[in-house]
């Protein structure tokens, strides 16, 4: 698995938890690494990541401790006011699953005139970017460590968010285990809640066939249209960059395909 990303995904599973997974005994809270307290990370019963006790370092730690409490947004079941949040109005970007945040930075940092708010579960890749985001001044930059699903159907505003950015998903690869692939109708259906009209939403994959999946599911929602051409992949956008894991994928021969779609 990348460096860049704890899993393939960053809407946040690890492979080897996908042979093991049940419905009934994945866990709904915070890791116990978060300590007591925490929110919950979701109220679904299915879901597109598994939480598992993982390490942290010292300084993801203290990053935890330290900076969430300035660029973290706690998880509301109602629309927050993005304009208070970032003390300003701006177009806002949204990755969802954003791994150790190398994009989410990045992105970020080439791009000062948006809000930038990142969604990721896993408390190590959390702590990274909060350490990036320290470093690089990213003062625009905001992580929710909370369920996508919820996110997209509940806290952020309506038509709020200018391109959301879903960036190789795990694609549970495994058929009893499609029904967690995170592009389905409800994911879909948030997405186009939160767009504003025009809206881009884009994915990427190196999975030809969850490549296949998303763009089966995107092509038969009429609120949603390609880019470039139905079913067309579109060239990797300058913006994105190019992520270890990515790299370490065009090695091993995978294609890459950028579905980018816009709402109609």
């Amino acid at each position: 698995m990348p460096a860049d990303k704890p899993t393939e995904q960053s809407a946040a599973v690890t492979e080897s938890a996908s042979d093991t997974c049940d419905d009934s005994n994945v866990l709904t809270s915070a890791t116990s690494d978060l300590g007591e307290g925490q929110l919950r990370l979701t109220s679904r019963s299915i879901r597109s990541f598994v939480i598992r006790n993982g390490r942290t370092t010292p300084a993801q730690t203290d990053a935890m401790e330290r900076l969430l409490p300035t660029f973290g947004l706690t998880y509301s079941d109602q629309p927050i006011d993005l304009e208070v949040q970032f003390g300003r109005t701006a177009p806002t970007v949204l990755e969802i699953g954003f791994g150790n945040g190398d994009v989410f930075t990045h992105i970020a940092q080439q791009e000062p005139q948006r809000n930038v708010i990142g969604v990721e579960v896993h408390t190590a890749g959390v702590g990274h970017a909060l350490l990036a985001i320290e470093q690089k001044q990213l003062n625009h930059a905001r992580i929710i460590q909370h369920d996508a699903l919820e996110v997209l159907h509940h806290m952020l505003p309506a038509e709020s968010i200018e391109k959301v950015l879903l960036l190789f998903p795990d694609p549970w690869h495994k058929k009893r285990h499609h029904k967690r692939r995170i592009v389905q109708k409800d994911f879909l259906d948030g997405v186009c809640r939160v767009l504003k009209p025009t809206g881009i939403l884009h994915c990427a994959t190196d999975w030809a066939e969850y490549g296949e999946w998303m763009i089966e599911h995107l092509e038969n929602d009429s609120r949603f249209q390609n880019i470039v051409g139905p079913s067309m992949a579109s060239e990797r956008p300058e913006w994105r960059p190019l992520t270890r894991f990515e790299a370490r994928g065009q090695r091993l021969g995978h294609s890459v395909l950028d579905l980018i779609y816009k709402k109609v």
